[in-house]
């Protein structure tokens, strides 16, 4: 990977951490998702005037990465509601850390030189001490590891099926636009007891327009890099938003910075170079 995919990944991953803690933090975090999902689908539909519509070939991977992504969404929001988000986050991006690999071998026939794979696996292990911090200080039941676990999977499984879709598509905006549109119609339909799509972002608009102008920049930059990139050093890379997590809580939430955490921060720093080696 080159050092502007990396840097690209990277900031994809603080922009991450950033809404979907702030996500977390609402007193309503499925209101809250919706919200910010609806803005983003307001925002790109004036860009696709641009970027036009990607081909033919992408569209069943854009219909299966809305149904994961709602499918991923659905466990999450309920890992949320009975896990502490410094647990459940890092679990989740670990569990799809560790599947993306196999599945970007399978599926794309992806191989990775033992510089690139140690990265990956030095990565995943350093959320896996985040999550081990997080467990010591609150109880973890059955019910919310599963659901973390759940979130896993489906993320590697969305992960594959932008990557897959990114590179049937001519153009990465283009594809990324549809997607965000079908993802936040998809949401509303999953939201439609709560009622009509406009009294969502009641109250919800002016917290949601930066969670949403966030998590837009976010996923364009990503699907930017698997449009050339590797695609499992790139997902471990963008996996980092778990560490910026962390730096985000003690640096303006005024939260210890523990040991551990120092240990997964270093952990996570020293398996950048090792991803840019093969």
């Amino acid at each position: 990977m080159g050092i502007v995919d990396v840097a690209a990944a990277l900031l994809s991953a603080l922009l991450h951490a950033g809404w979907n803690a702030a996500v977390k933090a609402n007193r309503n975090p499925a209101q809250a998702m919706t919200a910010q999902m609806l803005l983003g689908a307001v925002l790109v539909v004036p860009a696709l005037l641009w970027s036009g519509l990607p081909d033919r070939a992408a569209w069943i991977w854009i219909l299966a990465s809305t149904l994961m992504n709602v499918l991923t969404i659905s466990a999450l929001l309920r890992a949320y509601e009975l896990g502490g988000f410094g647990l459940v986050y890092p679990v989740m991006r670990a569990v799809a850390v560790l599947l993306v690999v196999p599945m970007a071998a399978v599926l794309t026939g992806e191989k990775f030189g033992p510089a690139a794979l140690a990265g990956i696996i030095v990565i995943a292990l350093s959320l896996a001490v985040l999550s081990l911090d997080a467990a010591r200080n609150q109880a973890v039941t059955l019910k919310a590891l599963g659901w973390t676990l759940a979130a896993g999977v489906g993320t590697a499984a969305y992960i594959m099926c932008d990557a897959q879709g990114v590179r049937a598509s001519s153009n990465p905006w283009a594809y990324g636009f549809v997607v965000s549109i079908t993802n936040a119609a998809a949401m509303c339909w999953r939201q439609r007891n709560q009622g009509a799509p406009w009294r969502l972002l009641s109250g919800q608009w002016p917290a949601a327009l930066p969670i949403a102008v966030a998590s837009m920049a976010s996923y364009l930059l990503i699907l930017w890099v698997w449009s050339h990139a590797p695609i499992a050093p790139a997902a471990a890379l963008r996996d980092t938003s778990s560490i910026f997590a962390i730096l985000i809580a003690v640096v303006w939430l005024k939260e210890p910075f523990t040991r551990t955490r120092i240990v997964a921060v270093l952990m996570a720093a020293a398996a950048i170079p090792l991803l840019r080696l093969d």
